[in-house]
């Protein structure tokens, strides 16, 4: 017979009705709600805040503390805040959660995916499996962001967003080369109801406005005017949206 073998520091709150799998470590000041169910070998960092009635599967890493190589943009910064996981959540197997991040109510985090330091994600959103989502990002409200797609850091996105399978987003006009660059660092902004399509391809600074569209396998270099499709490289207006694809008919 195997024994549960656990940590649980004698600091951490753990609510009513909590069910913990085997290995499962559980630092200093964790607090956990009622209802949790956690998996096998998950780890929750020191201080982090978990909500009521919250599932987290296997090998998942909560609180996690980032690593600055020598040469990284982002410097070591003041104490992070602790990790915030909102009530009724789902986060999959192998899923990194670093501290700093606040994630609201019903949010599902899918397997594999990380969610880097000071990045906050709104109520009801889905991030799909193996997605990444960088530092210092802000993330709406029923958004989609789909299997493997890459959100870099310092972006900004609105309620209801959808972002394709493999979209890849950028920052970086430089690519890595000059000092002028860190000037002039900048994720995407995508506004309310923004969608951009499979494997599409958005430039640094670059902003999808509300109800724009960039199609599968487009590169933006340019904005993305408010209901308005572009498609291609470089991406250049198709037509308009639909009225019956608009936010405001659904």
């Amino acid at each position: 017979m195997i024994m549960n073998m656990n940590y649980i520091s004698e600091s951490a709150v753990i609510g009513s009705n909590v069910k913990i799998g085997c290995f499962a470590v559980i630092e200093d000041g964790a607090n956990l709600g009622n209802g949790c169910v956690i998996g096998h070998n998950v780890v929750i960092h020191k201080g982090s805040v978990i909500g009521n009635n919250v599932r987290i599967d296997d090998n998942t890493i909560i609180g996690k503390e980032p690593m600055r190589s020598p040469n990284s943009i982002f410097k070591n910064e003041t104490e992070l805040s602790t990790a915030i996981i909102g009530d009724g959540c789902l986060i999959g197997a192998g899923a990194v959660i670093y501290a700093g991040c606040k994630i609201g109510k019903e949010v599902l985090l899918a397997d594999l995916c990380t969610v880097r330091e000071n990045v906050s994600i709104g109520d009801r959103t889905i991030i799909g499996r193996g997605v990444a989502v960088e530092n210092h990002s802000t993330i709406g409200c029923d958004c989609k962001i789909e299997t493997n797609a890459y959100i870099t850091a310092y972006s900004e996105i609105g309620d209801n967003v959808f972002i394709a399978p493999g979209v890849v987003t950028t920052n970086d006009n430089y690519a890595a080369r000059s000092s002028e660059r860190f000037k002039h660092f900048k994720g995407v902004t995508v506004k309310k109801g923004g969608r951009i399509g499979a494997q599409a391809t958005v430039l640094p600074g670059k902003t999808i406005y509300e109800d724009g569209f960039a199609a599968a396998g487009s590169v933006v270099t340019k904005d993305v005017q408010p209901k308005k499709i572009v498609a291609g490289n470089p991406a250049s207006v198709l037509r308009d949206v639909p009225d019956d694809q608009l936010l405001e008919n659904q």
